[in-house]
């Protein structure tokens, strides 16, 4: 393999360590913040979970307008300045006595976690070689999906033998290491001059990529079916005296994930996203099918293993597609498109089935967004076809 097919590159290994960093911090405080709203300051349930959405707001709030300042500031100037926000205010945490005072630091962490992780996804996409971008997405997307283990773990984990404020400050020396990284990444980028900037007039294209909407919005729906998952696989463990088991849920998902993304990287660079997406997407309804019938432990894990095969695969497939579909210099306007759909879609399910799974259950939940998976298939395969007609028309405006 030549030098300019490698993927393990130094700034490679940098800039995935800091996703995987930035999202630990993210989980952590994900299962850990409503627990301190309850116990800490006397809340309820419903506004531990307002201090979940009010983050993802933000970040949804944010990311039109991310991929614009990563174009003024460049994407490694500006990767250094959100994350260093990013930290800052980890750091604030210590000092939330009221649940006002966290609301308004988890909308400003929000926003700087918008920027962040659309520069890193660009920034990824920028350092992998172009033909092996399937296999380089996938390997990086392996640090989010692995930080849904380790964050739970380490916040959990530590509220049982500590307090919440030594947890908040072991989280910000942790998230010092992501500033160094970002400052140790090489990405050869031209950055527009000032008066240049000065020149442009904001159009849609300044925020969006509309050439990655298409795969985004379908992308949107796979997030809305696994939304079901993320917020209510706990509830719903408990609800059928399953708690003890929920807890290797994810890391059943993880262990899979892993095993699965090196022959799924390459095979989707060798033959093609539909090889692996239209696979993955009846793995991943089979996983919900599975979950909507559980009824013990070993088909909990069974549907996590399922689940981690179908989704973790999908999620870096239709990131890598959503970039092959516009220009190489709109790599970071892609991104932060892509991840405006998926983290809608990721907010509007948890609010769809938090108000109607009392109506219909869990299973019948599970059983509804399997059927979504299905649709989605019928909605890829048709946009599919013109996908392969936009990269070979791509390829043409490259050699004439």
């Amino acid at each position: 393999m030549s030098k300019e097919a490698k993927i393990w590159t130094k700034d490679f290994i940098s800039i995935s360590l800091t996703q995987f960093l930035i999202f630990v911090a993210f989980y952590t405080l994900l299962t850990t913040l409503p627990i301190f709203v309850i116990q800490e300051l006397g809340g309820t349930e419903a506004e531990g979970g307002l201090v979940v959405t009010s983050m993802l707001l933000a970040a949804i709030i944010m990311r039109p307008f991310s991929a614009l300042l990563l174009q003024k500031t460049g994407k490694k100037q500006g990767l250094i300045l959100s994350v260093t926000m990013f930290v800052v205010i980890t750091f604030l945490y210590v000092f939330v006595d009221s649940f006002i005072l966290l609301l308004i630091v988890r909308f400003v962490h929000g926003l700087a976690f918008g920027i962040v992780t659309t520069a890193t996804g660009a920034i990824a996409a920028d350092i992998i070689p172009s033909s092996r971008r399937g296999a380089g997405l996938g390997y990086f997307a392996m640090a989010m999906n692995l930080a849904v283990v380790v964050g739970p773990f380490i916040g959990l984990t530590f509220i049982q033998y500590t307090s919440f404020k030594q947890l908040f400050l072991v989280l910000g020396l942790l998230m010092v290491v992501t500033i160094v990284n970002a400052t140790m990444i090489q990405i050869d980028e031209q950055v527009p001059k000032s008066q240049d900037i000065a020149k442009m007039k904001w159009t849609v294209h300044d925020f969006l990529e509309l050439r990655s909407l298409p795969i985004a919005l379908i992308c949107s729906l796979i997030a809305l079916a696994y939304s079901s998952v993320m917020s209510f696989i706990s509830v719903y463990s408990n609800s059928l005296g399953l708690a003890s088991t929920a807890g290797y849920f994810f890391v059943v998902f993880a262990v899979v994930m892993i095993a699965s993304r090196p022959y799924l990287g390459k095979t989707f660079d060798l033959k093609g996203p539909k090889y692996v997406i239209i696979p993955c997407l009846f793995i991943f309804a089979l996983g919900l099918f599975a979950l909507s019938v559980t009824d013990s432990s070993w088909m909990l894990l069974l549907s996590a293993a399922l689940i981690g095969l179908g989704f973790g695969t999908l999620l870096p497939s239709f990131q890598t597609m959503a970039i092959q579909a516009a220009p190489n210099n709109r790599s970071s306007h892609a991104t932060s498109t892509f991840f405006i759909l998926y983290d809608s879609g990721m907010a509007t399910g948890s609010l769809i089935w938090g108000a109607i799974i009392s109506y219909i259950g869990f299973s019948s939940l599970y059983l509804l967004n399997a059927f979504i998976i299905l649709g989605v298939i019928l909605l890829f395969h048709f946009y599919h076809s013109n996908f392969r007609f936009q990269l070979v028309r791509k390829k043409h405006e490259k050699t004439g």
